[in-house]
């Protein structure tokens, strides 16, 4: 017989964390008959391994921690008690036509790779900028998972901290994900368009994992080259949709929820949002290319220059005092 994992000791504690008041939204969803089964949780049940129940084997905390947690937008201005508007998403400076001039043969390699991969968006689907962002984003989420995932596994070989990099490529990778299901919210592709995505990330999730693990540096040049490109495309769908070419249909659910909008955004303030991410990660990961190639990958250090040193912002994220030339 199939025999719980978890020691019997743990039953008293397990009664003592479910004695104490849930919060309402847990209260509400669990039902009686749940609670219940949990309570029997080690104490009387013996459960099949050929039939195994869910409602007595998923620990509190866990169900806890779905029930409440929710994704964080990258930007600290979506996350006040006040709804965003409209004014002041369009009051952000998202440097619409920011490029980082290649200086090395390794920039110059990450710059021209992503100019090669245009052609396909560029070609297939040409102004379908609903398919176009899905397909972007379907691509873009997949370098803050492999930086995040292999500094993981650096940190762990090496048995010291990762200087800030996981949480911020982690989050990166996330933010990109809740990209690709708002915009999944208000297209319906068809099947070719579902296997041509499916396509792209399987190539490139390997192809960018070889491209890491062989120069970190020109890995994060690359992906601040293809946000660089995001932005370009957002802004291109923006002015379609205020010539009138686009439909402003109202803005998703998850759209509003998650960027904290006004209860009547539209595409356009999600599109405008969105933008502010994509050059958000633009700036984050030609960065993070920087601190590699100058030895420097502490990124708390750069955060504690900061603090001690506001005039030290002017220089941020450039390894050389020319830090002017490097942008135009």
């Amino acid at each position: 017989m199939f025999k719980p994992l978890v020691p019997s000791s743990l039953t008293t504690a397990t009664r003592l964390a479910l004695a104490r008041p849930l919060p309402i939204p847990l209260a509400k969803t669990l039902s009686r008959p749940l609670l219940a089964s949990i309570a029997r949780y080690q104490s009387t049940s013996s459960l099949s391994p050929k039939t195994p129940d869910p409602l007595r084997t998923m620990p509190v905390d866990m169900i806890m921690e779905i029930q409440t947690s929710k994704p964080l937008p990258m930007r600290t201005a979506f996350t006040s008690s006040t709804p965003v508007t409209t004014e002041f998403l369009e009051s952000v400076d998202v440097g619409e036509k920011r490029h980082r001039v290649p200086q090395t043969w390794s920039d110059a390699v990450a710059y021209y790779a992503v100019q090669m991969l245009r052609y396909l968006p560029d070609t297939y689907f040409r102004n379908d900028h609903y398919m176009r962002a899905v397909m972007l984003e379907t691509v873009a989420a997949v370098p803050g998972m492999i930086g995040g995932m292999l500094r993981h596994l650096k940190s762990l070989r090496r048995i010291e901290h990762d200087g800030g990099w996981i949480i911020h490529l982690l989050h990166e990778a996330e933010n990109e994900r809740m990209h690709l299901l708002t915009w999944m919210k208000l297209l319906k592709p068809s099947k070719l368009d579902r296997l041509l995505v499916l396509a792209v990330q399987g190539i490139f999730f390997n192809g960018y994992f070889i491209f890491y693990l062989i120069s970190p540096r020109t890995a994060h040049r690359f992906a601040g080259y293809l946000e660089e490109q995001a932005v370009i495309s957002y802004t291109h769908f923006l002015h379609d949709l205020d010539n009138g070419l686009i439909k402003n249909e109202p803005a998703p659910r998850i759209a509003k929820e998650y960027y904290n909008l006004q209860p009547d955004a539209t595409v356009r303030d999600v599109v405008l949002a969105i933008r502010t991410d994509e050059a958000l990660h633009r700036d984050s990961n030609h960065h993070m290319s920087d601190r590699i190639a100058a030895h420097r990958e502490d990124l708390r250090e750069d955060v504690r220059r900061i603090v001690e040193d506001p005039e030290w912002k002017e220089k941020f994220g450039n390894y050389t005092d020319n830090a002017d030339v490097k942008w135009k």
